[in-house]
């Protein structure tokens, strides 16, 4: 912290007056179901993006990343209009802009960042930055707007200024979890319930395995896949895929095929459903205390964002087969897909054999060396000072 407090004072000349933090994510399971109403599981990361905030009042909004090559980028508050700006700084400004348009009195910042999530591994980059600059404006300026409705406007926030089509997950974990708990959230009515999740306690550890590949949310991909989920939920006559019950599904893919739905959205109907299924077993699992047996599950996960979404790729795969074959307890990739990383949950005893056949089987194929670390649930955004 006192390190982007120093860099403040050399960029802008005065004591900011706060500093605060906001978590990556990595999603335990429910992929691809925010947008479609469903449920979802993630936890905060204790990687962070921290920021230095003051409060100007002549409308202009001054950005400054320790990450990023470029001095301090300079906005007018009153000109940001989405879709003019792609470079990191439409995050903090979309921030800012949503916040004008829904009525709260923002005249100006000066801001200096500085992160430790890894951009572009599918563990929120993003939505870190975008709450971060939404909790810092939020306490500066006394809007009392709480945790819940801050992820709504940083997510409005990414969908119009910055145009990517995310669903509401990664915004309200960064903004809203606790540590030593996974969050379960219901995307549709954004109510939540804390999960303890303590697997060092059972003996058990969590690896997150970042393979390097990048991806980008607002490229075409992502969103042909939340046009088909849509184009099922119209077809079906339901609200979002998440009406469609688990028990009725093969009847409803049936009735899908003869309405018109073609094979790609039958498949995308089919994750969704049974994805929402998953996460609500994963739910059962942990409250009974079988926290072991989660893992089948999320690597049923796995197949189904392998084969029906058809978001994974070699990468990926590779983690999850290598992991499995050196005696994971489950494995599957994590976040929006086409790279980004991957989860393995695995015996305490394990872990070093397991990162080993990782890294051995990426070496075999020519792939570039993965990062590997433990994910272990930690808080959500705060003021750190």
């Amino acid at each position: 912290m006192e390190q982007v407090r120093n860099d403040f004072v050399a960029l802008y000349g005065s004591e900011p007056e706060g500093v605060w933090a906001a978590p990556g994510r990595v999603n335990l399971i429910g992929e691809h179901t925010d947008y479609n109403d469903g449920f979802v599981m993630p936890f905060a990361l204790p990687h962070t993006t921290v920021a230095a905030v003051s409060r100007r009042t002549d409308g202009r909004l001054r950005l400054h990343s320790a990450d990023i090559e470029g001095g301090v980028v300079e906005l007018d508050a009153a000109a940001l209009e989405p879709g003019t700006d792609h470079d990191w700084t439409a995050y903090p400004a979309g921030v800012v802009w949503a916040l004008r348009e829904a009525g709260h009195p923002v005249t100006g910042a000066d801001v200096h960042l500085a992160s430790t999530v890894p951009s572009g591994a599918g563990l929120s980059s993003s939505a870190a930055l975008e709450v971060v600059i939404a909790l810092a404006l939020n306490d500066l300026y006394e809007l009392g707007i709480p945790g819940w409705k801050l992820a709504r406007l940083c997510q409005r926030a990414e969908n119009v200024y910055v145009g990517a089509p995310t669903g509401i997950m990664d915004q309200t974990a960064s903004a809203c979890c606790e540590a030593g708990h996974a969050l379960f959230l219901d995307t549709r009515d954004l109510s939540q319930k804390q999960i303890p999740f303590d697997l060092a306690a059972e003996g058990m550890r969590l690896l997150v395995v970042d393979t390097r590949v990048k991806h980008a949310h607002s490229d075409g991909e992502y969103g042909k896949r939340r046009a088909g989920c849509e184009k099922g939920a119209a077809l079906l006559g339901v609200d979002a895929l998440r009406d469609v019950a688990h028990d009725e599904l093969d009847a409803e893919l049936e009735r899908l095929g003869e309405l018109g739905g073609d094979e790609e959205v039958r498949r995308l109907v089919r994750h969704v459903v049974t994805e929402d299924h998953r996460v609500e077993r994963v739910v059962a699992l942990l409250e009974a205390g079988r926290t072991r047996e989660i893992g089948p599950v999320l690597t049923e996960g796995h197949a189904s964002l392998r084969d029906d979404f058809r978001i994974s790729c070699p990468e990926l795969d590779t983690v999850v087969d290598a992991a499995l074959a050196a005696g994971a307890l489950g494995a599957r990739m994590t976040g929006g897909g086409f790279g980004g990383s991957a989860i393995v949950l695995a015996e305490a005893a394990d872990v070093e054999t397991i990162t080993k056949a990782v890294q051995e089987a990426f070496a075999a194929a020519s792939f570039t060396a993965p990062r590997v670390f433990e994910a272990v649930p930690a808080p959500g955004a705060r003021r750190l000072g």
